[in-house]
């Protein structure tokens, strides 16, 4: 999908920089190098640009939150607008937070970072034995594990999940690690959620608790892990995708509905912008002075210290200057030409969040937003790094961000239809009867699928935990089927593969992605699902 600003959105973004004089109000920022017209107008653009119904952001700069405000509809259906009090899920910015409660049981004496996870989580298996006793805690939170990126996911999304915490860390015995332990970088929410439940092991009380007592309430923080009370239930924004067929469109799966995630440690926790400037005004005070974080410079070194090694994409190199990355504990860490960012996004259907620290600008960023476009978040956060980036160099700067985005993007697209990626075609041409593959079929993990007769005659399939996942299958080729899901925003396109004995017999079904190459990593690697016999 390609976007496109209009002729108003263009204009909209020549934006006119400047230091204020005016006294310290929320009207006005004051020595910050953009006005609130010019914020306004940037956020304006970037929602008209991207297809998103709206966005918060937070500005701290010098000890102060110089900029806190929201534009746009939390809720399109319902004409609400946001404000800077408008909760949106963090996504996996909620990871820091995961890390800092850890930090904060480092700072009781009940762990330490070096421990090994089996110390406290006695089921935590791996596949290999030797990785199983080598892992620490740090490692839980690093994203070098050797599993492929993204494994385990399907015990996560889509919502709602019809796996346990407790099943989570059960399972990751049967992942399939794709590189050596601590070999190189793989995004892991799994991990995180193994990392939730060392904490409630230790601490006694459930993970959500632990973070809203010792962190958010410690913080005075109005920001929550666990379930939301009431008023902040009466404030908060419906998250958004787009397509060209039908504009922008609801993700009611993925909303905000008041009852803690599964997911919580590795990306479900839920806040606003104002909130956040609490958290960003410590994490700053605390370079060089005290402050009310429920944990030591000494932990925080430990979280903002690198890890593991990030690649340098050239879109960085030439945007940001950037000669490094790596992933800290719970953070990314790069650098902003010869300056230091301490970072993270965070990525759901229908929600988006950016945090960016940058300690020698003594400057902090939030942005929030319920769309599914990255462009949004990133915009934003470049107008307003850039802007203090060349005040700090003493000179002018008026980069049109919301444009570099929608060009960046368009460069993207133009790029994968290069690719002429052509969808799998099949000759309808069966060696089974759809009645064959009627019937129970279960993983050893990932639990049990049902295809049945629909009341059309159609071919029906739906997993008994997973309840997004249902949809219609069709004969594709030889023994082979297509699943198109209900849900086409929430799962991808499927392969069924059945597998039969020299008699005929079914054995059992795999999975694979909807496309034409061959895969070795993806969603459905380490299932195999047997046929149950009927009884």
């Amino acid at each position: 999908m390609l976007v496109k600003a209009s002729k108003k959105t263009i204009s909209a973004l020549l934006l006119t920089l400047t230091v204020s004089a005016c006294s310290a109000t929320q009207t006005e920022p004051t020595n910050f190098p953009l006005s609130k017209k010019a914020l306004k107008e940037t956020m304006k653009a970037s929602l008209e640009a991207f297809n998103t119904p709206s966005v918060s952001l937070a500005i701290v700069y010098k000890g102060e939150v110089v900029f806190s405000e929201a534009e746009g509809l939390r809720n399109i259906q319902k004409a609400q607008s946001a404000n800077a009090n408008t909760y949106y899920r963090l996504a996996s910015v909620s990871k820091a937070f995961t890390a800092a409660a850890i930090a904060v049981l480092v700072e009781q004496g009940k762990i330490n970072w070096s421990d090994k996870v089996i110390e406290h989580l006695p089921e935590f298996i791996m596949q290999d034995p030797w990785v199983t006793r080598e892992f620490t805690i740090k490692d839980l939170l690093s994203h070098k594990s050797g599993l492929v990126g993204g494994a385990g996911d399907s015990m996560i999304w889509p919502e709602p999940s019809g796996f346990t915490r407790k099943e989570v860390v059960n399972n990751l015995r049967y992942l399939t690690p794709q590189f050596s332990f601590r070999d190189r970088y793989a995004y892991s929410n799994v991990l995180y959620i193994a990392a939730g439940e060392l904490v409630a092991r230790v601490s006694g009380i459930s993970f959500d608790e632990f973070v809203d007592k010792y962190i958010f309430e410690a913080m005075d923080m109005d920001c929550f892990a666990g379930d939301l009370p009431q008023a902040a239930m009466s404030n908060v924004a419906m998250g958004y995708g787009y397509s060209d067929d039908k504009g922008i469109y609801p993700i009611p799966r993925n909303r905000i509905h008041g009852q803690a995630l599964m997911s919580a440690a590795a990306g479900g926790m839920v806040c606003n912008t104002e909130e956040m400037t609490k958290w960003i005004l410590a994490l700053l005070n605390h370079q060089d002075t005290a402050s009310n974080l429920p944990f030591s410079q000494a932990s925080l070194n430990q979280m903002w210290a690198p890890q593991t090694i990030l690649s340098v994409s050239d879109i960085d190199e030439e945007w940001d200057g950037t000669l490094f990355k790596n992933y800290g504990l719970g953070w990314r860490l790069s650098n902003l030409f010869e300056h230091k960012m301490i970072s993270h996004t965070g990525t759901l259907s229908g929600y988006q969040a950016y945090l960016s620290i940058i300690p020698d600008f003594e400057l902090g960023v939030i942005v929030l937003n319920n769309g599914s476009n990255y462009g949004v978040r990133g915009a934003i956060m470049q107008t307003v790094i850039k802007a203090v980036l060349a005040e700090h160099k003493g000179e002018q700067y008026a980069q049109d961000w919301v444009q570099s985005y929608v060009d960046y993007q368009a460069d993207r697209e133009q790029a994968y239809l290069a690719r002429n990626i052509v969808a799998p075609s099949g000759s309808g041409k069966m060696t089974i009867e759809n009645t064959q593959i009627l019937g129970t079929f279960e993983d050893q993990w990932f639990g049990a699928f049902d295809i049945v007769e629909g009341t059309g005659g159609e071919v029906r399939i739906s997993h008994r935990r997973m309840k997004t996942l249902k949809g219609t299958v069709t004969p594709f080729e030889n023994t082979s089927f297509k699943v198109e899901w209900d849900n086409s925003n929430a799962q991808r396109d499927a392969f069924l593969h059945f597998e039969l004995d020299v008699n005929k017999n079914m054995l059992g079904m795999s999975m694979h992605p909807f496309v034409s190459s061959t895969r070795t990593a993806h969603e459905y690697r380490d299932m195999y699902f047997k046929m149950v016999p009927s009884k």
